[in-house]
């Protein structure tokens, strides 16, 4: 084989291993992105877990230590009507919030995740037995969905939205809320 052969497979082979390390080097950098979002994931889950807890204990100042709302944060009351908007979460209305909820427990079910590198999405199941505006103690589970956006390096709650319908309604009672 003459030497311009040779230096033109040695040139190629060369080529073939630069581009298996900058394959190699990309699916590295994809699987540290990837355990980062899973991390996030985990701690969003974790501290949506602690604040609720709290929340429903009636600790409003604990849950806000939790949570922190995105300037556009929106809320889906499980009990309906308008949603409410950031600017209207005054710190009168959040300490009411607090008085709303008494000697709760509560537990969490994560249904389903999906995270980005700003954006986290969380489906769950809460079951929080609790004592809610005066009236006596029961279980209210809620289907939620919680949207965390992250702005600079905090993450905050940019939506919330609660239903009551974990065990279902039938169709004649769901066209009957509707009405």
């Amino acid at each position: 084989m003459s030497v311009s052969q040779r230096s033109t497979l040695a040139a190629a082979g060369a080529g073939l291993a630069l581009s298996h390390t900058a394959r190699s080097a990309k699916v590295s950098h994809q699987a540290h992105e990837e355990a980062v979002v899973d991390k996030t994931v985990a701690d969003l889950v974790q501290r949506s877990k602690e604040a609720h807890a709290a929340l429903m204990r009636g600790d409003i100042k604990k849950y806000r230590e939790r949570i922190t709302y995105t300037d556009d944060f929106t809320l889906m009351s499980p009990f309906g009507g308008k949603p409410t908007r950031s600017f209207e979460l005054t710190t009168e209305r959040l300490e009411a919030m607090g008085r709303f909820f008494k000697n709760g427990t509560f537990e969490q079910e994560l249904v389903q995740a999906y995270g980005s590198a700003d954006m986290v999405v969380l489906a769950i199941i809460e079951r929080q037995h609790v004592e809610v505006c005066g009236l006596p103690a029961q279980d209210w589970p809620l289907r939620v969905t919680l949207v965390y956006r992250r702005e600079g390096a905090e993450w905050r709650l940019a939506h919330r939205h609660a239903d009551p319908l974990v065990k279902g309604v039938s169709l004649e009672k769901a066209a009957d809320l509707a009405r």
